[in-house]
């Protein structure tokens, strides 16, 4: 499938009428969630026939897109119901049979069950700020328990340093695969701009 058509495809995915504010909830982009499952699926390989999970997966247009190229299965995590009713709608529309979603508090996943459970882990966690401090690292620990091979996850470039110093505590190698530019449209009464550029680090944590 070509990067275009798995752009054409994702904008079909409906997102949050409401979204809530206490989990940051911004949608990922048909754009942004198109380039980040291309590049995973093309240049390393880690979604046919994988089993992936989705971290925080919204409304589920990661997790669409994984199954639409081909993962074995993939799962989506996250512990909001009218997001899960919403990525229910979106799969039911899609016809597909490779995905499923469990309804869970991505931070506090029955470990034991899980760990070194998925291939591939694939994620636009919170970003940590406001209300949900530390969250982003948070996911990226969860994440990194439960993949045997690879975790794929976008972080403010702002924070790359801070994150840097995770993966090598965690001993695990990071590789930033691409800087984008995550265009957040005003989502909230608080925002006062139609939209606002944030510098985001597409980044690969290799866990074997």
């Amino acid at each position: 499938m070509k990067l275009k058509e798995l752009e054409s495809c994702l904008q079909q995915v409906d997102v949050f009428e409401d979204p809530k504010i206490l989990l940051e909830q911004y949608p990922t982009s048909p754009h942004i969630a198109a380039h980040m499952l291309y590049t995973i699926h093309n240049t390393f390989d880690d979604i046919e026939n994988k089993l992936v999970a989705d971290l925080g997966c919204g409304c589920g247009v990661l997790s669409i897109g994984s199954a639409v190229l081909n993962a074995g299965l993939c799962v989506g995590f996250d512990i909001d119901q009218d997001a899960l009713e919403v990525f229910k709608k979106n799969k039911e529309e899609f016809e597909l049979t490779n995905i499923d979603m469990v309804q869970s508090d991505v931070c506090s996943l029955e470990l034991a069950s899980n760990t070194k459970r998925y291939d591939t882990v694939i994620m636009n966690p919170p970003f940590g700020t406001k209300h949900n401090k530390g969250m982003d690292m948070q996911f990226l620990k969860t994440a990194l328990n439960m993949a045997q091979s690879s975790v794929y996850s976008l972080h403010k470039t702002s924070t790359r340093e801070h994150v840097q110093k995770k993966a090598n505590d965690w001993k695990v190698k990071m590789e930033v695969i691409a800087e984008l530019r995550y265009d957040l449209p005003a989502s909230y009464k608080f925002h006062k701009k139609k939209s606002v550029d944030i510098e985001v680090d597409f980044i690969r944590f290799c866990v074997t």
